[in-house]
């Protein structure tokens, strides 16, 4: 089996726990305004890799990973389950951390899904779930996808024992919001494998890609966020989990 890889980083220091070998999926089918990697949307193009093409690539430098691992990223990593899956499983017969990188919006609740997604997750150490926004009407706008199943790929997730690592990207006019903040914490309070939260700063190191590639910028003249409102937001998001669990 092949997939599609846009490609790959030898040394991520930001794509889960340790320094990380990352893997760009190719495929995305959300169209989050502030995505950085665009060129990643178009499915079935890119590099076609072996699920071995990509250890070998792996095995090369090891040694930096012992105490980091495999991250599948994109994309949208789970647009090709099946041979995420295989990676994954491959990864679990060397004792390779494998992590998730994923937004979870091709979760759906068909049983044979399920099957193929209960696969997944027995080889898979940590999601990192990337939950754009928490409410549905702003979702999509932000995404052009519904966030339903996102959330209740969550859930699933979660009831599967697999850690999660929550990331949100807090974007001036759109998710610097204090009812959102304090909505998406209520909803990562009904969690309970949460093992870290991120909450990032927007930027707009992207825009030069677009321009690259001949693309509007969706967010022009949204300005990048400062750190220190990113900490702000961030205290938002735990007092809303900190009152949903003493509630």
């Amino acid at each position: 089996m092949k997939g599609y890889i846009h490609s790959l980083e030898s040394c991520g220091t930001v794509d889960g726990p340790g320094i990380r070998f990352v893997v760009f999926f190719q495929g995305c089918p959300m169209r989050c305004q502030y995505c950085h990697n665009p060129d990643t949307w178009k499915p079935n193009v890119g590099n076609q890799m072996t699920v071995e093409d990509i250890l070998k690539e792996y095995n090369t430098k090891k040694e930096f990973y012992k105490n980091g691992g495999i991250t599948c990223t994109g994309g949208e990593p789970m647009m090709q389950l099946d041979f995420l899956t295989e990676l994954f499983e491959k990864c679990r017969e060397q004792n390779i951390h494998t992590c998730l990188d994923t937004s979870g919006i091709t979760f759906h609740e068909n049983p044979d899904y399920l099957k193929k997604l209960d696969r997944l997750l027995a080889s898979t150490n940590l999601i990192m779930l990337d939950i754009k926004h928490i409410d549905p009407i702003e979702h999509k706008k932000l995404t052009a996808q519904p966030n339903d199943m996102i959330l209740k790929f969550a859930q699933y997730v979660d009831d599967k024992g697999v850690d999660i690592w929550i990331r949100h990207v807090v974007v001036p006019t759109i998710t610097q919001n204090d009812e959102y903040l304090y909505r998406l914490g209520q909803f990562i309070a009904t969690l309970k494998h949460v093992k870290a939260l991120d909450v990032l700063p927007y930027h707009t190191m992207g825009i030069a890609k677009y321009k690259n590639l001949g693309m509007d910028y969706p967010l022009e003249g949204i300005p990048p966020l400062d750190k220190k409102d990113a900490i702000a937001a961030r205290e938002v998001v735990l007092k809303g989990m900190k009152d949903a669990l003493t509630k």
